[in-house]
């Protein structure tokens, strides 16, 4: 995973008016000079938008058209700096400025009224879930419109036109409806700065008629933002460290475990210098896989409770004080809550606030802060690691396969491994894929993204398209199901228009496996396609695109040698045909888990 969401880190402003500093955190140095005076026919509220996104760092933008964004579109086209991508749906355009988001900082989408805007709503959600500043914009009706008792197209046929917005309330951090000139600036320059500052997404509805219209708070360029950052409160910090570090330094074997909101937190480099300076042993929970250099010394893997890499768990769990930085205890994270962990040996540290033992909490204290700090303070303890050290024993091969046998999963994932380096990234879709890539050594720099909490299935081809847009130097490897591709495939048309060089691995083996390892039933049985062909036909001539279908490690090492060969310029699918069964045995075991927790019954009443 990519350590720089919600920072303008990546972008590449066309001034000198904006500053990345190296912590992290949104902020701009205004220059002296005064902002540039716009030509009338650019002093537009659509121009003005599109000179926002570019300044933040969006530089390309998902969409799909509708006619009530059409004119929108237009203004967006005419910014030099801002790429409009076309997306097959509006779900998958969510999806690719979610997973452009992860990798650039911040990401954007443009629908139409209330028919592209709740088919994005699900994506809006899962950028929610993951803290990610996504910035959704809706082209909405003749502002001429508004209070009347009209009834539009694209509605459910009643004159009120809020339906939309009170859906994207419970998924977004702010709000804008455009429906007049006055107050478009504020409204607009409100929602992105909000998006970034509390790392979530921002809905801006914008009416129809308005994007065209010069208005005289459009005739300059935007002003650079300078959002304030978050401060700790200093006397908190200090008694929540003085508490923290005389809590660890008394035990006898600690750790430190490392969370997904580390990434909103801005703390991962402060996490490492807290692990450098403690000696503790170093762990990540499944979600954080990425955020934590995973060649650090005293790295000992992912704690994930049962289905933990090999002799992490036990480590953790029998540690006497452990230290969790930014974690999220859901069923799925916690296997069906069956985590072996007791709240008094545990330190909790979210982006604001610090829980010790069963007390005291600490509020107004800012992780990165608290972990440097705390990283003063803390005696040097290996204990833990040393204990890691003498248990630990090599992971094996899988067993060598026979002439022509057909390929198993581990016999892949063994060949996906040696496919990494710091020039690739890695996006696992919801399934198995999940257990199997968290078993992935990853080398340094190279990415690593999954939607662990919100776990939308099909999630993977959308983002795969943004994060791929948003650092085309590196070259990302999908690793999704066949039921998740069925869901969202169409987006591989995309990926082909925007010449990008991403190798998906589609799994095949017949089903909904996560979901059949959790509760079987025909369902979970899927209609077979011939993926290859599929793509073929989306391919159509036009684009580089190289597909395989592989049924032994044979051709899957004739596949990749391809794939990184003589098509290392095109978009590569490989269609991975396994036995239905054929599942890592962490889904096994986290299936039953996640299994009895969903069927606990009803409480007394």
């Amino acid at each position: 995973m990519d350590t720089k969401i919600g920072s303008l880190v990546t972008c590449k402003p066309s001034s000198n008016d904006i500053c990345c500093p190296t912590n992290g955190t949104v902020s701009t140095i205004q220059s002296s000079v005064s902002p540039t005076v716009v030509n009338s026919s650019e002093a537009t509220l659509g121009r003005h938008l599109a000179r926002r996104l570019v300044q933040v760092g969006v530089t390309d933008v998902f969409s799909v058209p509708g006619d009530f964004n059409l004119t929108l579109l237009d203004h967006l086209i005419a910014e030099p700096g801002l790429n409009l991508i076309g997306c097959c749906n509006e779900l998958n355009a969510g999806y690719a400025a979610d997973g452009y988001a992860r990798s650039r900082g911040v990401g954007a989408c443009v629908v139409t009224f209330t028919v592209g805007g709740l088919s994005v709503l699900n994506a809006i959600a899962g950028a929610y879930s993951e803290n990610l500043p996504l910035i959704c914009i809706v082209g909405g009706p003749n502002s001429n419109d508004y209070g009347t008792n009209r009834i539009l197209h694209h509605t459910i046929g009643l004159p009120d036109f809020s339906q939309e917005l009170r859906c994207f309330q419970t998924v977004t951090c702010y709000q804008a409806v455009v429906n007049n000139l006055e107050d478009a600036h504020e409204l607009i320059d409100t929602a992105i700065s909000t998006a970034l500052k509390e790392s979530k997404p921002v809905y801006i509805s914008i009416g129809c008629n308005l994007p065209a219209i010069p208005h005289p708070t459009f005739s300059r360029d935007p002003v650079p933002f300078s959002l304030s950052p978050k401060l700790s409160n200093k006397l908190g910090l200090e008694a929540a460290v003085e508490a923290a570090a005389e809590f660890l330094n008394k035990s006898v074997k600690p750790v430190i475990v490392g969370g997904p909101k580390l990434r909103v937190a801005k703390a991962c480099e402060a996490f490492v210098e807290l692990a450098d300076a403690s000696g503790y042993a170093v762990a990540v929970m499944p979600s954080a896989k990425g955020l934590v250099p995973e060649q650090h010394p005293r790295f000992i893997g992912t704690y994930w409770g049962a289905v933990s890499t090999a002799f992490c768990a036990e480590i953790v769990e029998s540690a006497d004080a452990y230290l969790f930085a930014g974690p999220i205890y859901n069923d799925y994270s916690s296997v069906g809550y069956s985590l072996l962990l007791k709240k008094e040996k545990a330190i909790i540290v979210q982006p604001d606030r610090v829980v010790v033992g069963n007390g005291p909490a600490f509020g107004c204290v800012l992780m990165k802060d608290f972990l440097r700090e705390l990283a003063k303070r803390l005696q040097h303890n290996n204990t833990a690691y040393e204990n890691y050290h003498r248990i630990f024993v090599p992971e094996g091969h899988p067993l060598k396969s026979a002439p022509k046998e057909p390929l198993r999963v581990n016999v892949l994932f063994q060949h996906i491994q040696k496919m990494l380096s710091s020039e690739s990234a890695v996006i696992a879709e919801t399934g198995d894929s999940w257990f199997n890539c968290q078993k992935l050594k990853l080398p340094t720099g190279c990415g690593y993204e999954f939607q662990m909490q919100y776990g939308s299935i099909g999630w993977s081809v959308g983002a795969t398209l943004g994060y791929a847009q948003a650092v085309p130097e590196k070259r990302v490897i999908a690793c999704i199901g066949d039921g998740s591709f069925q869901v969202t495939a169409q987006d591989v048309s995309t990926m082909l228009r925007c010449g990008q060089k991403t190798i998906i691995f589609l799994i095949n083996n017949g089903g909904y496996t996560i979901e059949v390892e959790i509760h079987d039933g025909p369902y979970n049985v899927i209609k077979n396609w011939n993926y290859t062909a599929f793509v073929d036909a989306i391919h159509n001539g036009e684009g580089k695109c190289w597909t395989a279908k592989v049924f032994c490690e044979e051709e899957l090492i004739e596949a990749i040698e391809t794939a990184t060969g003589a098509k290392k310029d095109c978009l590569c699918f490989i269609e991975v045909i396994v036995h239905k069964d054929d599942t890592s045995k962490e889904l096994l075991e986290w299936g039953s888990r996640v299994s009895a927790a969903n069927s606990r019954p009803p409480n007394p009443q």
